[in-house]
């Protein structure tokens, strides 16, 4: 395609991309711009159906998710909003997530999910937050609420403040509350990959030295104690009681777990210079050999995403429905990050995407997702976490055409002008996309998600981010 043809795209879907038909995932192009949009269009109404998304429940997924998931939907639809430009979704998410910020600490810690909220979690609605902090996503106009990046700072200081010398020469506990003992002896990697990757997106946000020093000190803490190996393969984690000994290590690995850490290391290959950003660049590179284990689980699945530990035998609880959704996420994040990386990255998610897209064709309305990518074909498997897994490796594929995270400087506390997030307004934009209804959230007992159970240049990077912020006329 020409670049004046580009051109007359970009510019179409800028200015009216929320007109952009639905495209069944089957039917899945990777090469056509129209069709991943498209297809991401259908897949985020998949998984937003899911959001009941009352005053009552905002913050509130249906059983069986639990309270960190609707954070993680959050977060997928935050990417899904930044990639497309497709605007229907943003008053929504800034209604569901400035729900979550609670006086006066406004730090994450919910006092309504106090039965249920760990250190993961807590970290995974933190990703949310900083993600709108990167992109100036707006926020409530109620200015009692603090800024996105403050509320990323106010939970880093809480997780921060729990690291635990007590055993295993300090970390994070998978929980917080002695009302959900089951992992109060549990130290788990994606609990202080969490604080690693808060710490390292805050350093490149603020520049302040003391979350790059932490960012180094979970870093070294993890690999210390094992959780981390010299293959870079990320395990799940460790019984303080033991004091974390390698040798009764929980040697179960996730796939988002590797996700995570690798998207830590990348932004610090981003954010240091010189023989830091040579280190990170290395750990990130080592990070990504490690997660393509968890693809290709067979010859006829060459590329192909898939969730280790439990997918192949039909064990997945909830929860693990969800995490390869999170590698997909990281990994295009990293790309950006380290471009380095970049094609190795598209080899694999291009692959992934278009298997999915298969998927992707079951219910009444044959977009259904199911589970197993490398069946090529609707497996039955239906749920939360198969749309998201989805959504996210397939809108991924537009992560290279939107603007980077904002750094710095660059980032503004952006405020809604208008009265958009009340409660009316934005249950009417949902009644459109919606078919969920509100129900309580599950009750207050841990699920067993742990313990076993700078771009490339070129036309392409330069047309979209110039569409994506919507200015299209200086390539006139």
């Amino acid at each position: 395609m020409s670049p004046s043809a580009i051109k007359v795209m970009l510019a179409t879907l800028a200015t009216n991309v929320a007109s952009i038909a639905t495209i069944s995932p089957a039917n899945l192009d990777i090469s056509q711009t129209s069709s991943i949009l498209g297809v991401a269009k259908t897949l985020a109404e998949g998984a937003m159906s899911y959001y009941p998304g009352t005053a009552a429940a905002f913050g509130n997924l249906p059983t069986p998710y639990y309270w960190w998931e609707n954070g993680a939907l959050m977060g997928a639809m935050l990417d899904y909003s930044h990639y497309t430009n497709d605007s229907t979704y943003d008053d929504v998410l800034t209604t569901a997530i400035s729900s979550q910020i609670i006086a006066p600490t406004y730090d994450l810690m919910v006092p309504a999910h106090a039965g249920d909220e760990g250190n993961d979690d807590q970290a995974f609605w933190a990703f949310t937050v900083l993600a709108a902090a990167e992109r100036n996503f707006p926020q409530t106009s109620d200015t009692s609420i603090p800024s996105w990046l403050q509320v990323a700072e106010n939970a880093f200081n809480t997780m921060s403040a729990r690291w635990n010398t007590s055993a295993c020469g300090g970390g994070l506990l998978w929980q917080i509350f002695a009302s959900n003992p089951n992992g109060l002896n549990y130290r788990n990697s994606v609990s202080n990959g969490g604080l690693f990757q808060m710490s390292a997106r805050l350093y490149r946000a603020t520049g302040n030295q003391t979350y790059l020093d932490w960012a180094n000190k979970v870093w070294e803490w993890s690999t210390a104690v094992g959780f981390i190996d010299e293959d870079y393969n990320v395990f799940d984690g460790a019984d303080s009681r033991d004091d974390c000994a390698i040798s009764k290590r929980n040697n179960l690995t996730f796939s988002y777990g590797v996700g995570i850490y690798m998207y830590g290391a990348a932004v610090l290959a981003n954010a240091t210079n010189d023989t830091d950003a040579s280190t990170w660049t290395t750990h990130t590179e080592g990070l990504l050999g490690a997660a393509t284990g968890f693809f290709n689980y067979n010859d006829n699945s060459t590329g192909v995403m898939y969730e280790r530990a439990c997918e192949p035998y039909g064990t997945c609880s909830t929860d693990m429905l969800s995490f390869k959704g999170y590698l997909s996420r990281f990994m295009y994040a990293s790309a950006i990050m380290v471009p380095s990386i970049a094609t190795q990255v598209s080899s694999y998610m291009e692959a992934s995407a278009a298997a999915a897209g298969k998927v992707c064709s079951g219910g009444s309305n044959s977009t259904t997702c199911g589970q197993k990518w490398y069946t090529d074909a609707f497996d039955g498997n239906i749920g939360l976490g198969q749309e998201m897994s989805a959504l996210e490796t397939v809108q991924g594929l537009l992560a290279k055409y939107a603007p980077a995270p904002y750094a710095k400087d660059e980032i503004k506390d952006v405020r809604q002008t208008t009265s958009s997030t009340t409660t009316a307004a934005t249950t009417s934009t949902l009644s459109t996309v919606v078919s969920a209804t509100a129900t309580s959230a599950p009750a207050k007992s841990k699920r067993a998600r742990s313990l076993g159970v700078r771009q490339v240049p070129g036309w392409g990077m330069i047309l979209g981010m110039v569409a994506w912020v919507g200015l299209v006329a200086a390539l006139a």
